[in-house]
Parts: C-alpha cells; sequence; structure tokens
C-alpha cells in the first residue's frame, strides 16, 4: 500500500525542517509529502527529498484546521493516509508501521509521541537528526498509555485520538465523511472526527512502532488565547454528541470565572473574557513538556 504523509503549516518553518528530515531518514520512505499551508506564503530553504512533496494553500485567517486537513487528504495521492503534526519528528521506522498496519487490516492507527523539552534536537550538516538522543529525552504523556508491543492494540474509546500521528486508509476517511469543517481555530475538531469515524465503523488501535518525538513550543495552561475557539468548538461537538470534549479545559476555564459550565450542563455561559493579564500569567516555563 502507497502512503502520503500529511501536514498543516502556520509559522512552524524550524519545525517543519525537522519533519522533513525524519521522512528523509526513513526505513520505507513515503510515496509523497502534502503540505497544507495555512498561511499566505511557502516557505523556502526547505530540505531535499527522494520522495515528491507537494504544497497546498488552504484559505481562513482564524486556524482551519479541519479544512486543511480535508484538503491535504483530498490532495493525497494515495490509500494510505499517514496525518503527522508540524512538531514531530518521526522515527525512521513510522512510515513503515503504518504502511504495514493499513495494508493488513482496516482501522485507525494511533502512534506513539513523546515529548521533548527545549533545545532537544540535533542535526549535523548533512541533514541528520540524532535519534538516540531523541529517544533519551522523548518523555511519554501521563495521559497516554506505555506502548510495550509493535502489535496494534485495540483502544474502545475514540476519544483517546489525538491529531499528533495517526494513519488510515482514505477509504475510512471519506465514508465517514472527514473532518467537520465548520470547526474553526483551536479544539474540537479532532474528537468530532474520532466519534464519526466510530460511527461509520472504524475500529481504532494504538501501533507502538509508529513512533513519533513531539518538538517544543511554547504553551499555556490553560489555552487562554484560544478561549473563543474552544467554547464555539465545545458548544457544537455538544450539539451533535450530546457529549462534551476539552472538559478540562471548560473546568478550568469554570474556575477561573470566565464561564458556567458542568459535565450536566446543555450549554456553555460565558462570563467574561480572560484578562491580558491572565493570559500572561498561563504560558508555561520554557521545560514544560505538555499542556
Amino acid at each position: 500500500m502507497k502512503t502520503s504523509v500529511l501536514t498543516l503549516v502556520r509559522g512552524r518553518h524550524a519545525h517543519l525542517i525537522n519533519l522533513m528530515h525524519g521522512l528523509n531518514a526513513q526505513l520505507r520512505p513515503p510515496d509523497e509529502l502534502i503540505i497544507a499551508w495555512m498561511q499566505t506564503d511557502i516557505d523556502e530553504d526547505l530540505p531535499a527529498t527522494d520522495f515528491p512533496v507537494r504544497h497546498i494553500r488552504v484559505a481562513g485567517t482564524d486556524l482551519p484546521l479541519a479544512r486543511a486537513r480535508n484538503f491535504a487528504a483530498e490532495c493525497a495521492g494515495h490509500e494510505g493516509l499517514i496525518f503527522l503534526d508540524v512538531d514531530c519528528i518521526p522515527a525512521p521506522e513510522l512510515v513503515r508501521c503504518y504502511r504495514e498496519a493499513l495494508a493488513n487490516q482496516a482501522g485507525l492507527f494511533m502512534g506513539e509521541v513523546r515529548y521533548l523539552p527545549t533545545d532537544a534536537v540535533r542535526v549535523d550538516a548533512a541533514g541528520a537528526l540524532d535519534f538516540e538522543r531523541l529517544n533519551r529525552l522523548g518523555e511519554i504523556h501521563p495521559a497516554r498509555p506505555a506502548l510495550g508491543s509493535d502489535a496494534p492494540i485495540p483502544e474502545g474509546d475514540p476519544g483517546q485520538l489525538w491529531g499528533l500521528s495517526f494513519a488510515l486508509r482514505r477509504s475510512d476517511h471519506e465514508r465517514a465523511g472527514g473532518f467537520d469543517e465548520a470547526y474553526e481555530g483551536y479544539g474540537g475538531e479532532e474528537t468530532d472526527y474520532a466519534w464519526r469515524l466510530a460511527a461509520a465503523g472504524v475500529d481504532f488501535y494504538w501501533l507502538a512502532g509508529a513512533r513519533a518525538w513531539h518538538q517544543h513550543h511554547p504553551l499555556y495552561r490553560p489555552p487562554y488565547p484560544h478561549f473563543d475557539a474552544i467554547v464555539a468548538n465545545a458548544r457544537r461537538f455538544h450539539a451533535r454528541w450530546g457529549r462534551w470534549c476539552m472538559d478540562y479545559w471548560l473546568g478550568m476555564f469554570r474556575d477561573a470565572g470566565l464561564v458556567e459550565w458542568s459535565p450536566s450542563a446543555r450549554d456553555i455561559v460565558v462570563l467574561r473574557q480572560p484578562t491580558p493579564a491572565e493570559i500572561d500569567s498561563a504560558r508555561l516555563d520554557g521545560e514544560v513538556r505538555y499542556g
């Protein structure tokens, strides 16, 4: 089965370069890389590759993540779709593991992601990454399982899908209707997509061998810069599925006095916006790896 790697970019030039170095080091390289640019200009000075790279532009002032993912999948030339966040560096086995899993059975496969501290990535003059260093410094997120087997491990909860690294067949993506493009900005579209796939009969699996490392970038806890998008997207998810997503962030917004909300609520009542001081104080120290 041939595979297309799909990644979305807005202002992550250095991270994209490292992702492409990781793809150049694959034991089985992808058959193409699709870069969906959520910005006006396409970055220059990107690494050369032995596989085709296609550039597409996605319109939208807010982060059009759902639209960009759908467009990238539509433009992909192959049945195997590997969604890889631009912040991720793929381990040399990632494409091969996803390719073999997709060839053996249908389903959505979620690779292991380990989080890096600042200044963890080392690249030599030839573009070779220090994978031993990444393996040593990468940390498993406490909300993710530690995977000990390369065999697919069934996952019964679609809500476990995070969009950093996953793969599925194009036919399953299309059967589920793709991502709901009414989601704008940060949050919710991945969880909605997971439930759409589950409703279409797609099974979920963890895949340890498809490892990636998440490159560090500034974080906010709670993510006040995305306050409006989180509220709007959580409302949209609840209207469709009768349950809330992003409960963790909504609870923190409630505790800060920004909203009235509870897990049994039918709506979110916005009381006020976060202040500039609150947004500044929510920015995490550079050593914090995840929100």
